[in-house]
């Protein structure tokens, strides 16, 4: 039943009303009296019981509660809000003078311009320069530069930073005198929002019938954020059709899944499977999309700065396709005229060398390789 709300005004004159009509000789409701000042004195009472109770119904349903109240009420079904995911990429330590060997430690810790994003150098034994057991990166001498992985040091999207904006070593890093991201950083999320973890609770009730595809998306999107992932039936990993297999391929937004998500989104679906069913669970395979096109630009405008805008516009758009997501070719000069209007008119516009659509196999994902804005 919908609850009915008065206001200040509406309580003080319900409550005159009842006393006008059982005392109407005796009773002074003038302003500034005395059984007015008691009247409105009941009705600040009777507005902050009704708050109360709003709250409290606010609090008791999963479609009005907010922050921690929704947390709390989510936790009774052993559900968690999922937490913010780091940012990552690549950077560049680069020296002026590599006449010696140096080494990049895991941890190094490098920051944005202004100070205001933080990164730490993370391992990486695919990394050819890694050296485990000096727990870092070696800079050999007669090499100038050097790639090495970070992930921000505060999990979010603050993170997400663009091309060339990390240029500080924090600490003296003895043989290497600078650092830079050629690209822009991506995969950093804030923590699941209110509406999304409402969402994901409708998801979690409809999939405790278990061994339906809600249920096996269901576990697999409750392992982080920015998971994407395809479901095939009766299929193999190499595409041969048997009954009662499927495929889960599984994409965490960088093309290159590691191994322990692997391990761990295998758990989850085998905490689903229905009975007596056989799964495997991959990796995407990325497919690179080379770009390039001609812009030219607006009387006044700087070449340069326009360019990479667009640039980075084509990155974000293509690396959003969701896995077997055919790249148009046609909607990479959509893209460059949307990303700025400073954009006079796009020409020459290749895709992997020429003009047709990229379409992926249904276990891939299209990726961008460089873009070249001229």
């Amino acid at each position: 039943m919908q609850l009915q709300l008065r206001t200040f005004s509406s309580l003080v004159s319900a409550a005159a009303a009842s006393v006008q009509g059982t005392a109407s000789q005796l009773a002074d409701l003038t302003v500034g009296s005395t059984l007015r000042a008691v009247l409105e004195a009941n009705a600040s009472i009777s507005l902050w019981m009704q708050w109360l109770i709003l709250q409290v119904l606010q609090m008791t349903r999963a479609s009005t509660s907010n922050g921690s109240d929704l947390d709390s009420w989510v936790a009774d079904f052993t559900l968690a809000r999922l937490p913010a995911v780091a940012a990552s990429g690549t950077v560049t330590f680069s020296r002026f003078a590599p006449v010696s060997s140096a080494l990049i430690p895991v941890g190094t810790s490098v920051r944005t311009a202004d100070g205001s994003q933080s990164f730490a150098v993370i391992a990486s034994a695919g990394n050819a320069a890694f050296s485990a057991a000096q727990n870092g990166y070696l800079l050999g001498a007669g090499i100038g530069s050097l790639e090495v992985p970070v992930a921000a040091a505060t999990p979010g999207s603050a993170g997400n930073v663009q091309a060339g904006a990390i240029s500080l070593i924090v600490a003296a890093l003895p043989g290497v005198d600078t650092v830079n991201n050629a690209a822009a950083f991506l995969g950093g999320l804030d923590a699941e929002s209110d509406p999304a973890l409402r969402t994901r609770f409708q998801n979690f009730l409809g999939s405790l019938s278990r061994a339906t595809p809600a249920a096996v998306g269901y576990a697999i999107a409750s392992i982080q954020q920015g998971l994407r992932y395809t479901i095939q039936e009766n299929v193999t990993p190499d595409g041969a059709t048997r009954m009662g297999s499927f495929v889960v391929t599984v994409d965490d937004g960088t093309g290159f899944p590691p191994a322990s998500l692997m391990s761990t989104v295998s758990g989850a679906v085998e905490s689903v499977r229905p009975l007596g069913s056989t799964y495997a669970v991959q990796a995407v395979t990325p497919v690179a999309a080379n770009v390039s096109m001609t812009l030219t630009v607006m009387p006044g405008a700087v070449h340069s700065t326009v360019a990479a805008i667009v640039a980075s516009a084509l990155e974000v758009f293509i690396d959003a396709l969701p896995i077997g997501m055919a790249l148009p070719w046609s909607r990479l000069a959509q893209v460059a005229y949307e990303a700025s209007p400073l954009v006079g008119n796009v020409t020459n516009v290749l895709l992997n060398g020429g003009t047709a659509d990229l379409v992926p196999p249904p276990a891939s994902v299209v990726k961008a390789a460089p873009v070249v804005v001229n």
